[in-house]
């Protein structure tokens, strides 16, 4: 095997770093522009900027949970067919440059968060087929899974039969019946999140076993206790996205009861929390492990939003506002880049002395990015709970007043963040120096044997 296949995972992992550092320039444009339209007459405005923000942000997430899955499948199970796996980076690349030319040319045609015209969906089909084909072919002989192996399997399942619902409303049946197309995606957002969260998940129990070198902590009844409920979460949680929706009763109060079970992860966090203490003050030292913390604190914030925007009362004002916003960059940047970022850290950097947790830039910028993100989630939630009794209040204000009054907010959620992206785009760029460099010190050992 080359040394460019065993470090097939890293790819991922770089290219999704890159992505993760347009993705922060794209989405300061756009709040740049949201904040002030026609700010410097560019041609390109906020419509622009906020596809290529959310594409390179739903990238980085995917393709850095894939190359999680690469790197830890290289430390305990050797890789089917790295072929494959290149391959599947080539099919990313070329979609992910074709869906950028697309933008750029002003061609759109996508619904919500996948924006781009559908024909570019083929390759990212592909590319996640030939991803489970590899991955079962590499992990079928593993006697007894560890938890991080269900939940990866389940996530890449789900998630490509989640993107191919996603497509659905491209046949005219779906299309013509607006409730229909409306509830299939609005109930795919949902399911897809599901589905990179078993992922990310699963990366981060295998970094939990690593970083604490508890191996039994893979297949311990609370693992495969949590991992059974997020599952169930993942095939029947959407149903709290369509309460506005006239769909059926019956699928409502099956959302809601199946969101009410999350009461069991937060219950659960807030019981461990005295022996994460005891966890924190062992492993602080090891920097991958900081975000791994994050990670656990933002999913309590996280989970206390999500368990209250699924009460219907609560929806109705919350719906469309930018709650949901908040919501879903605290889970984006709080919970998954979080994750991804202590997995960049374990994987790229390992126990490098210079890149560890005694760097004071490094210690400085995760400080900086939890304060920032915190501000940002605040005034995101601040402006919906505004926006949201404005919808339902009567007589209602103009929407021009009504704006008007959230500018403030809308300030502090642009000002936090410049810092947020500063922060996170040092942390980026520290990484893909530090691999730009073993790379380029790996080839020259390698012309030097030759």
């Amino acid at each position: 095997m080359s040394p460019a296949d065993q470090h097939i995972g890293k790819r991922y992992l770089a290219t999704a770093l890159v992505l993760l550092c347009l993705g922060l320039i794209f989405g300061l444009m756009a709040g740049i522009f949201y904040l002030f339209p026609g700010f410097g007459n560019y041609a390109l405005d906020f419509r622009y900027w906020r596809p290529m923000h959310v594409s390179a942000v739903v990238f980085w997430i995917i393709l850095g949970a894939t190359g999680c899955v690469y790197s830890g499948l290289d430390f305990f199970q050797p890789l089917h067919s790295p072929a494959l796996a290149r391959l599947q980076w080539y099919l990313w690349l070329f979609a992910i440059v074709g869906i950028y030319y697309s933008y750029l040319k002003g061609d759109f045609g996508g619904r919500e968060y996948w924006e781009f015209n559908p024909v570019w969906a083929l390759p990212i089909a592909l590319a996640w087929l030939l991803f489970l084909v590899n991955f079962i072919k590499s992990v079928r002989k593993i006697a007894q899974w560890p938890v991080y192996v269900w939940m990866w399997m389940t996530g890449l399942l789900f998630f490509l039969f989640s993107f191919t619902e996603n497509y659905l409303w491209v046949f005219p049946y779906f299309r013509e019946h607006f409730v229909t197309d409306t509830t299939i995606q609005w109930k795919v957002n949902g399911s897809l999140v599901g589905a990179w969260n078993q992922l990310l998940y699963g990366t981060a129990f295998f970094l939990m076993a690593r970083i604490s070198k508890n191996s039994g902590l893979g297949h311990s009844r609370l693992a495969f206790g949590m991992y059974f409920l997020g599952l169930f979460n993942l095939m029947f949680n959407w149903g709290h996205h369509i309460y506005t929706l006239p769909t059926d009763t019956y699928v409502r109060y099956t959302g809601y009861m199946v969101s009410m079970t999350e009461w069991v992860f937060f219950a659960r966090i807030v019981y461990n929390w005295r022996q994460s203490v005891t966890d924190i003050q062992k492993h602080y030292y090891h920097f991958p492990y900081r975000f791994l913390m994050a990670a656990d604190i933002w999913v309590l914030i996280n989970l206390s939003q999500a368990i209250m925007m699924s009460i219907p009362a609560v929806n109705l004002y919350t719906h469309g506002t930018h709650v949901t916003v908040a919501h879903a960059m605290g889970t984006t940047i709080g919970i998954n880049t979080m994750i991804l970022l202590a997995a960049c850290f374990e994987f790229l950097i390992g126990k490098n002395n210079v890149l560890n947790a005694s760097n004071k830039w490094l210690n400085g910028c995760f400080w900086v990015i939890q304060a920032a993100l915190f501000i940002f989630w605040l005034s995101l939630n601040i402006a919906g709970v505004k926006k949201g009794i404005w919808q339902m209040s009567e007589p209602q204000l103009p929407f021009s007043k009504m704006m008007e009054s959230l500018k403030i907010w809308f300030s502090v959620f642009v000002g936090s963040g410049v810092i947020l992206a500063t922060a996170l785009f040092t942390l980026g760029f520290v990484l893909l120096r530090f691999q730009w460099t073993v790379s380029v010190s790996r080839k020259r050992v390698v012309d030097s044997k030759e």
